[in-house]
């Protein structure tokens, strides 16, 4: 049994999204203890924005012609879609960035679909959960709502083109007690992070029971 898990948060301490896919990988090692896991942090270590274009157009029909810089994109590609293929469950964690997809999380799909393994649902009913987290809230109703332009777009990618059998966990209001603008909403943001933080056992238990 095995766990491949993503973190885009670009923060090497303090990041909300990696505390909650935290609580999911330990609910799910709780029925895996020896189980591999394989971390990807495309936040704290990115992939070259330059390599997708390299992957795309390389000629995979003659690796031995490819250039030094072409040769390592292709590698890479192959490299990520390689640790997708071998897991049994998947964990992605995904802060929104300034209301949209991050260039580290997007690079990396990108990189992914890149590799001709990936066409079609090439992950169909493979249990998966994204972690979602905002600063900010972006609810109906609220000021913001609407400007999330990030989160449906990795569900999209997950659920319909690569085809995980796809649970979600989402927490807002994470700056809450950082940015003095959303200090008032302090005890919401606790009782936000404390019903994400519940959501995130369950899910890690569905996706032992499920892998």
């Amino acid at each position: 049994m095995s766990l491949f898990r993503l973190d885009a948060s670009i923060r090497r301490e303090g990041s909300v999204s990696r505390a909650i896919a935290d609580i999911v990988e330990a609910s799910w090692r709780e029925d895996h203890l020896d189980a591999e896991v394989t971390r990807r942090h495309v936040g704290t270590e990115p992939i070259p924005s330059t390599f997708w274009a390299l992957s795309v157009f390389a000629d995979r029909s003659d690796l031995s012609a490819l250039d030094g810089e072409q040769k390592a994109a292709v590698d890479l590609a192959a490299t990520l879609t390689d640790e997708l293929l071998a897991a049994d469950a998947l964990l992605f964690a995904v802060p929104l960035y300034n209301f949209g997809v991050s260039e580290h999380f997007k690079t990396w799909v990108d990189m992914v679909i890149s590799d001709p393994r990936s066409k079609g649902q090439f992950l169909k009913d493979r249990p998966a959960v994204l972690v979602i987290v905002r600063g900010g809230a972006y609810g109906a109703g609220t000021p913001r709502e609407g400007w999330d332009h990030a989160s449906s777009w990795s569900r999209r990618i997950l659920e319909d083109v690569w085809g995980l059998d796809l649970r979600v966990v989402e927490t807002e209001f994470t700056l809450a007690g950082v940015n003095p603008a959303l200090d008032e909403f302090k005890g919401l943001a606790a009782q936000m992070r404390a019903d994400s933080e519940r959501a995130a056992a369950e899910l890690g238990r569905h996706l032992a029971k499920t892998s």
